[in-house]
């Protein structure tokens, strides 16, 4: 359905070298997208996978390291891919910890990164969009940009700032051609996720099947984790001209989640 409906347009994914910003970035090039990857790294593998990918799908694909902890990098990297007509938002850290107890530190990237970034990398591509008459900003916020967890004040406040930007980046560009959206991921099975399973399977003695069904996915109503395929979807979706009048609003790909 959505083969070439992309082609012609540049996406730059930030924080999309592994996770669900490689899903994301993935079906962005399958549907015919030219994009461009991020990380804070600067290794030969980074590279290599930019390479791979275009090989994969025949399409320009380019990686270019920004640590997104910093405002300026966070600009340089629009201005270094050249074009930016997809926005997807991504890079983000966690942490856990009581309030009394988060450390400082770690409060201030987490903003930063999960955060600020979307603020920056928005700032920086929109004039051209505007010139363009055309853009997509699509936010990763998670289901806790919606509700919330103890023990995770930093990232649930990031999250729910990143809503709070998500309507006014789409209010302010209304009529203009640009969209801004944001994805709410529940739990998604990705490579780090899937690391904490047997570390999970120690702490609790419990199966790999009794972990993911009653402590992992205890609030995902569906008892499945989401894929970084199906996030990718819904971001090829959302770039599309079928999502031309979504804008402003969250997408919950949660298995229930936020319906409790």
């Amino acid at each position: 359905m959505f083969e070439n409906v992309l082609k012609g347009k540049t996406a730059v994914v930030t924080g999309s070298n592994s996770g669900i910003g490689l899903g994301i970035a993935r079906e962005l090039a399958a549907a015919g997208a030219d994009v461009v990857l991020n990380s804070f790294t600067n290794d030969e593998a980074d590279h290599k996978l930019a390479a791979d990918m275009a090989s994969e799908f025949g399409v320009d694909v380019r990686y270019i390291q920004a640590d997104m902890s910093k405002a300026d990098e966070c600009r340089a990297l629009i201005e270094k891919a050249g074009s930016c007509d997809i926005l997807v938002n991504n890079a983000g850290i966690q942490h856990v910890a009581p309030i009394p107890e988060f450390p400082v530190d770690k409060w201030d990237a987490i903003i930063a990164i999960n955060m600020s970034s979307a603020f920056h990398c928005t700032a920086a591509a929109l004039p051209e969009m505007q010139k363009k008459g055309w853009g997509r900003v699509i936010n990763i916020a998670s289901a806790h940009g919606l509700t919330a967890s103890p023990y995770k004040s930093a990232y649930v406040a990031a999250k729910h700032g990143v809503v709070g930007l998500t309507k006014v980046t789409a209010l302010e560009e209304a009529g203009k051609g640009i969209t801004c959206n944001a994805i709410c991921p529940g739990y998604v099975l990705t490579p780090i996720v899937e690391k904490q399973i047997p570390d999970q399977m120690k702490t609790h003695n419990m199966s790999r099947e009794d972990v993911i069904k009653n402590v992992m996915l205890a609030r995902q109503p569906s008892g499945e984790f989401a894929t970084v395929e199906q996030m990718g979807g819904t971001a090829v979706f959302l770039a599309s001209d079928a999502a031309a009048q979504i804008t402003g609003t969250t997408i919950s790909v949660d298995g229930g989640w936020t319906a409790l």
